[in-house]
């Protein structure tokens, strides 16, 4: 099959009658129209702009059923609020239907692969199974990140011992080693969350069969001050420490990481899953990731949870990143703040990068490539006028504009609705699911 529209986006540079010919989900060819075999089928989307799929590095897929539940409010009574008080008594079918919502969402927004840190674990690789079930469901690529979680402050549906974690890993690991559309990962949860034991079992785990781990690091300011009483140092030289900070480690957050954590980060050669509007959300604070770009770490986007963020859109967070970047060198008295960052090394950052950050062949219109491709409509005003495709796409583009999503060469979104369920289902599941649940 050969996909072609008026107008692509490839390596930031805006390409007129760029067209893609795809064998079994790969991208086998690439290039003008013209050149492409005439004798294969072609469907021409038109007046749209061709754009690699957007990759998600970070999100906790059920937390969209907790959606309003905890905004405006302090990290600890969010927690307490929201995440503990509803999370625990999901069971499968509710992680399932968390899962569901949250992907078919994301679809309708540009995600083509997302990377779900999941931690309800259960003593059991069930509810990790509902997650993919459900991303397979919606047609989306999926990442695992299966966590490895034991403080003791949790819920017990969190909490596992060590050697329950690395069992459960290893075995889900090996169910899925082969999929074409699932990886697993390993996620040792935090410093705070994850006793040093099982931070090294994740870390270990993960690099026994050679995968990727993630870690959520200096998220809120009090974690670096926790990590100093616990570790003696601040979080990212902690993991340093421990002789686990290389090139497999995918930090999470870092907004706390001072000049000599990142210049760590780089020459490890750690990459960082970059999480900006839930950041402004919590209040957290703000990642350097001018700083981290220019030592040449890899930094790609999330949306974290949808009760820390509430929207789940990488081209929300291209935008967010930019502005909050920018803002940011302005607090800080420099005087070209405006140019700190520009549109086309954040587009990167949610397509290229997160393929790279995640290991995946995806966030390219590239021979050898997954063919995960998003159109967005060139008659909708907020990419008018046609000026520059990149930063309009990050900073103007209104999400009505999406309204085709392939995955693997397959339709997931056509004509602005999702093509394997209707979204009434997903919606009459969320309510019913959520229908005696309050705020307060």
């Amino acid at each position: 099959m050969i996909l072609t529209s008026d107008v692509a986006l490839v390596g930031g540079k805006m390409v007129e009658r760029f067209a893609l010919q795809i064998e079994s989900g790969t991208i086998v060819a690439c290039g003008p129209r013209a050149s492409l075999p005439s004798d294969t089928e072609v469907l021409d989307l038109g007046h749209k702009a061709m754009l690699p799929g957007t990759v998600n590095a970070h999100n906790h897929s059920f937390q969209s059923l907790l959606r309003g539940f905890g905004d405006d409010l302090p990290f600890l009574k969010w927690r307490d609020r929201a995440l503990y008080r509803y999370s625990p008594r999901l069971g499968r079918e509710g992680v399932y239907t968390g899962a569901l919502f949250a992907f078919s969402e994301m679809a309708l927004h540009g995600v083509t692969a997302v990377c779900d840190f999941f931690y309800i674990n259960s003593h059991s690789n069930e509810n990790a199974r509902a997650v993919i079930v459900a991303a397979r469901a919606v047609g989306l690529r999926v990442v695992l990140a299966r966590c490895f979680y034991d403080w003791e402050g949790a819920p017990a549906e969190y909490r596992e011992s060590v050697d329950e974690a690395r069992g459960h890993f290893l075995a889900l690991h090996g169910e899925f080693q082969h999929a074409r559309d699932v990886a697993i990962h390993a996620a040792p949860h935090s410093l705070h969350g994850a006793s040093e034991k099982m931070i090294r079992a994740g870390a270990e785990a993960a690099n026994s069969v050679g995968v990727p781990w993630h870690i959520h690091l200096a998220e809120e300011r009090y974690q670096v001050e926790d990590a100093k009483k616990q570790y003696g140092t601040t979080p990212l030289k902690a993991i340093d420490q421990l002789g686990l900070l290389d090139e497999n480690m995918i930090a999470v957050h870092g907004c706390w990481f001072d000049e000599e954590e990142r210049a760590l980060l780089a020459k490890r050669g750690a990459k960082l899953a970059y999480n900006p509007n839930s950041n402004m959300f919590l209040g957290d604070g703000v990642t350097d990731v001018v700083d981290l770009h220019r030592r040449g770490v890899k930094v790609a986007l999330g949306t974290d949870g949808g009760c820390s963020n509430s929207r789940v859109s990488i081209f929300d967070e291209m935008r967010s990143c930019a502005l909050l970047q920018k803002v940011a060198r302005a607090l800080a008295g420099d005087d070209s703040a405006g140019q700190a960052i520009d549109a086309e090394t954040c587009f990167e950052m949610g397509t290229k990068s997160g393929g790279d950050v995640l290991g995946l062949p995806v966030g390219q219109l590239s021979v050898g490539q997954r063919a995960d491709v998003v159109f967005v409509d060139l008659d909708d005003p907020s990419l008018w006028p046609e000026q520059s495709l990149a930063k309009n796409v990050v900073y103007s583009m209104s999400a009505r504009a999406i309204s085709d999503v392939f995955v693997d060469g397959k339709p997931v979104v056509r004509d602005r609705n999702l093509v394997n369920l209707a979204i009434g289902e997903v919606q009459a599941r969320v309510r019913s699911l959520t229908a005696e649940w309050c705020r307060d």
